[in-house]
């Protein structure tokens, strides 16, 4: 299965009070496609790119289990891993430069904008 879809979006407060601003993933290579982010890699990351609204994923789902949840929405969520590197404290704490870790397809994101789109069978 292949989805695309925002694992974060720019200047918008997540549930921990942190806002990722534009640039935080500039540049941002290879990392693994996990499940609420532990374990194996669940597929893997075909494009991934900041654009206006936030860092865009496209991936394809290996996994027949996670991709059974993903059509069942039981998944309908993407999530960043990351290190922070440069922060801005303010009435919220301001990602401004990050490492990224990992993407997750999670249950319930800490950025309730940051979902999978549309699901398509390769």
């Amino acid at each position: 299965m292949r989805i695309p879809g925002y694992a974060a979006v720019f200047d918008a407060v997540d549930r921990a009070g942190d806002v990722i601003r534009r640039g935080a993933f500039a540049g941002a290579g290879p990392v693994p496609l996990l499940m609420q982010h532990r374990g194996a890699p669940v597929g893997t990351l075909l494009s991934i790119g900041e654009d206006a609204r936030g860092l865009r994923v496209e991936a394809e789902v290996d996994d027949s289990e996670v991709a059974r949840l993903v059509r069942a929405r039981a998944l309908p969520g993407l999530s960043v891993g990351y290190r922070a590197r440069v922060v801005q404290q303010g009435a919220w704490r301001a990602i401004v430069r990050a490492d990224l870790v990992e993407v997750s397809l999670v249950a319930v994101p800490m950025q309730p904008a940051a979902r999978v789109e549309t699901i398509s069978d390769l």
